[in-house]
């Protein structure tokens, strides 16, 4: 009696032979390609999960699912800097695309907010001496909806060595007062459309206006196109989606200053 060769030609439901070789390579492939890093430096497989995660129906525990991305060997800075980002970049083409409904996106920001909270408190913060560190003020103009972001930039300029307020939605004049009350070395403003840098013009001509010298105002968010024109039209200092890119900008200027 012939015996069975498990190692051999698989029998297919139909009883015609056929190697599992070219499914089992088919495979392979697949998983390495959601393996292997993106443009963005995102791992997909890790973007899909906390993408599934932060739109599901099922419940939400931020904890849990922290622990889940510890299981992807991620460092807290790459889930603050790249993760998070990544994945409300990618809610935003479903909404545009129609794959995700408003609700759907308002609710999975939400729970990024609470996984961005709850990786903060992760990371072992240096105390801050408040009297010599750079005083930062994040400002979410009126009209503008991505809180995430602004909470984003706040985690990364934290720990850069900043001490850092927020701004969210508050009115120019409110805007100057904080500026001429708490005397910021940086302000960052946020802006995600184009309608919305004549309110960052407006803005930061009242805080140069305001106080002199002026603090470091710099600009980011979903900007696209000639960054140099904006620089120029708002009247900032740099347009950049980088904290780090602002505290260097800061740091010489205060050098140069204090050797003048």
């Amino acid at each position: 009696m012939a015996q069975d060769d498990p190692f051999g030609t698989a029998q297919t439901r139909n009883g015609m032979g056929g190697s599992l070789e070219p499914l089992a390579s088919q495979v392979i492939s697949v998983l390495c390609e959601r393996q292997t890093s993106g443009p963005s430096g995102a791992r997909q497989i890790v973007v899909d999960y906390l993408l599934r995660a932060v739109t599901s129906r099922n419940s939400f525990d931020a904890s849990l699912v922290m622990e889940e991305l510890r299981g992807y060997r991620l460092t807290i800075d790459s889930i603050i800097d790249l993760y998070i980002p990544q994945v409300a970049t990618c809610m935003g083409e479903l909404w545009t695309t129609s794959d995700l409904d408003f609700a759907s996106v308002t609710v999975g920001a939400l729970r990024l907010q609470a996984l961005l909270s709850e990786a903060s408190s992760a990371l072992v913060h240096t105390a801050i001496n408040t009297h010599t560190a750079p005083l930062a003020l994040v400002v979410v103009s009126e009209g503008e909806q991505h809180f995430l972001g602004a909470s984003v930039v706040a985690a990364q300029l934290r720990r850069l060595g900043c001490d850092v307020s927020l701004s969210i939605a508050e009115p120019p004049k409110q805007i100057t007062n904080r500026v001429l009350y708490d005397q910021p070395d940086m302000v960052l403003m946020s802006c995600a459309q184009v309608a919305g840098l004549e309110t960052i013009a407006r803005n930061v001509k009242k805080i140069r206006r305001a106080i002199d010298p002026a603090p470091v105002i710099a600009l980011g968010g979903a900007m696209r196109g000639d960054i140099e024109g904006i620089r120029k039209k708002t009247g900032v200092d740099l347009v950049t989606k980088s904290a780090k890119d602002v505290v260097g900008f800061y740091t010489k200027r205060h050098k140069a200053l204090s050797r003048g």
